[in-house]
């Protein structure tokens, strides 16, 4: 984990009295998100569960709630608000969109990739956003990243919280400035 990141997480939970550091499962990169959660600071982090084609996906999510509820973290599930229901978590959804007409319960995630997606999370009522990718990130190598001007350009305009997502860790968070960048995601900086 880097130490880094974890001190401006820990700042920033404590200035604004909610998660600050989430982990980010990716079947490709982090198969088994499981050691990599049971490490994460307590009542500081959050987990936003992905893994959407893994074979045996509810049993993994059950497995990461049970360590998030051991641990104080706040779990949310991608696109999957029944299994999300399962794991007593709440919702990430993509680019502001919900899965299914279902009645909202628990912490609320979006992602965000432009201002459309931020409208579509602000409309949705999401409790943070992630907007990315930040910087130039290992899951989407192709894509370029926003950098720190236009990224804080963008969650500036925002109507909601704003966290970052993509190529984040302890030298590019500290990019970011904190009046506006109220959490981290990550993969490789927090496994």
């Amino acid at each position: 984990m880097d130490s880094k990141l974890l001190a401006l997480g820990r700042a920033l939970a404590a200035r604004y009295h909610r998660p600050a550091l989430w982990l980010f499962t990716d079947a490709r990169r982090l198969p088994d998100p499981c050691p990599a959660a049971a490490r994460l600071p307590r009542a500081i982090a959050g987990i936003v569960f992905r893994h959407d084609e893994h074979p045996d996906r509810a049993a993994l999510a059950l497995r990461l709630a049970r360590i998030c509820r051991d641990r104080r973290l706040v779990m949310v599930v991608a696109g999957d608000v029944r299994l999300a229901a399962r794991c007593h978590a709440g919702v990430h959804l993509r680019g502001g969109r919900w899965p299914v007409p279902l009645r909202r319960s628990g912490f609320l995630t979006s992602s965000a990739h432009h201002p459309g997606d931020l409208h579509r999370a602000a409309v949705a009522g999401v409790d943070l956003v992630f907007l990315s990718p930040a910087f130039k990130t290992a899951s989407h190598p192709d894509a370029a990243g926003l950098g720190a001007v236009r990224w804080a350009g963008l969650a500036r305009q925002a109507r909601v919280p704003v966290a970052a997502l993509g190529g984040i860790d302890g030298t590019t968070a500290r990019r970011l400035p904190p009046q506006v960048c109220r959490g981290f995601g990550a993969i490789g900086a927090l496994a």
